[in-house]
C-alpha cells in the first residue's frame, strides 16, 4: 500500500479515536500507539526498499554457485 494511503488511514483512526469517549491519557496511549504502527509501516518499506536493491547484488553470485 502507498506510504500516503496508509498516513490517511492512520490520520482516520486517530479522528476516530479522538470522537471515542476515553480519557486524555487514554487518547494520548492510542495516538502512541497509531503513531509506532506508522514508523514501523515505513520502516518495513524501507527495509523491502534495501533489501530489493541488496538481492540484485546477490543474485549473480547465487547464479554463479548455482543456488538459483
Amino acid at each position: 500500500m502507498p506510504h500516503h494511503k496508509v498516513h490517511e488511514k492512520l490520520e482516520k483512526i486517530k479522528d476516530a479515536v479522538n470522537k471515542l469517549e476515553l480519557s486524555e491519557e487514554e487518547k494520548s496511549n492510542a495516538y502512541k500507539h497509531i503513531e509506532q504502527w506508522y514508523a514501523e509501516d515505513k520502516a518495513l518499506e524501507q527495509l523491502a526498499a534495501d533489501l530489493a536493491k541488496i538481492s540484485q547484488k546477490f543474485e549473480p553470485i547465487l547464479e554463479e554457485l548455482g543456488l538459483i
